[in-house]
């Protein structure tokens, strides 16, 4: 009996932190969908996932953290733009991928690129609001970054 418990124990807290993970989308169209739905500006994450150790450090100082999923899933949508090196990658995405990185003229990484978008005409509008990438402090100094770019599209 103790065995079954702490099986559907096991199994119940693993549904539960996955279910607390943040979403990223990868697919432009369906990120410009959610934030036209949810009114909230589109978060680009230029990333070099298998690769880039600055990036792989912003993620796991800042990006994988409670502070930075509560204030995410708030604030913005979230946008993997990831240039891997190893990671087979679908070639639609690395072509999308590659097309903003020259939108953005994104020369390092990692770079996150705060933008407002939307759709017209079959084009898709982004204006910029401001981009940073890694600052050292954790998740409270990046999140005030974060938060003084946010606040600038609102003056």
């Amino acid at each position: 009996m103790k065995k079954i418990a702490i099986t559907l124990f096991l199994i119940l807290g693993s549904l539960t932190i996955q279910a607390q993970e943040l979403t990223w989308q990868t697919d432009m169209n369906k990120a410009l969908e959610i934030s036209k739905k949810s009114k909230k500006p589109l978060f680009l994450f230029f990333t070099g996932s298998d690769w880039c150790g600055w990036c792989i450090r912003l993620q796991k100082e800042v990006f994988k953290t409670p502070e930075f999923e509560k204030w995410a899933k708030n604030n913005v949508v979230l946008v993997e733009l990831d240039f891997p090196r190893r990671t087979p990658q679908d070639p639609v995405i690395q072509r999308q991928n590659a097309e903003l990185q020259q939108t953005f003229a994104v020369e390092g990484y990692p770079t996150v690129w705060f933008v407002n978008a939307s759709k017209k005409d079959g084009k898709i509008n982004l204006e910029k609001l401001g981009s940073t990438g890694y600052l050292a402090g954790g998740p409270a100094a990046w999140l005030a970054n974060a938060n003084q770019i946010l606040a600038n599209k609102k003056q």
